[in-house]
């Protein structure tokens, strides 16, 4: 894994890199400005943008100091799952013609193994589905204590339910988050 922290000032140029090193490279490390830095570079919404185009992702999200963040970007892999935002985001693209061929590519290996139709919906728009709500109903405790949850919490299970693919590992899970609600536990702290 590359640990490169490369800067932009501007998309174009990250686009320039990307069209020079996007097949050369496993990933880098983005330098992106706060509002407090002194010099701006290329903004999150704009080096995504570009990733897309290219085949890439971002990834984990990580402080440098108090002007800048990091954000990791590297190829998809043919385990990469997409989100719906990212799915309209690449469609978007497609449509304004600038869509680079290794983005395609990987759209096309999407479409044709499932996980361009399995895509998951962001925290923002996530909703209980009927399986876990009749779960739910059906153990009051669990019910309610999810009741409680933080947005954190509530959308690491609905991730975790919508992303299985066969129908009894979807049971056992719901199975298992139930249990887990019952005894007021939560994923994360």
């Amino acid at each position: 894994m590359s640990n490169e922290q490369l800067t932009f000032t501007t998309q174009n140029a990250w686009e320039a890199w990307l069209d020079t090193h996007a097949e050369a490279v496993t990933g880098v490390w983005l330098r992106i400005a706060k509002r407090s830095a002194d010099q701006s570079t290329v903004s999150y919404a704009q080096a995504l943008e570009s990733a897309l185009c290219y085949g890439w992702i971002d990834g984990q999200k990580k402080a440098e100091n108090e002007h800048y963040w990091l954000q990791r970007f590297t190829p998809r892999t043919t385990k990469s799952i997409w989100s719906k935002i990212n799915k309209a985001k690449a469609e978007a693209l497609i449509s304004d013609g600038r869509m680079r061929p290794s983005g395609l590519r990987a759209i096309d290996l999407a479409k044709r193994d499932g996980r361009w139709e399995a895509a998951y919906a962001s925290a923002s728009t996530s909703t209980v589905p009927d399986d876990l709500q009749l779960a739910l109903d059906a153990n009051p405790k669990a019910g309610q204590f999810f009741s409680t949850l933080n947005s954190q919490n509530r959308y690491a299970i609905l991730f975790r339910i919508q992303n299985v693919k066969k129908a009894e590992t979807r049971a056992r899970k719901i199975a298992q988050f139930i249990d887990m609600l019952n005894k007021g536990e939560k994923l994360h702290p």
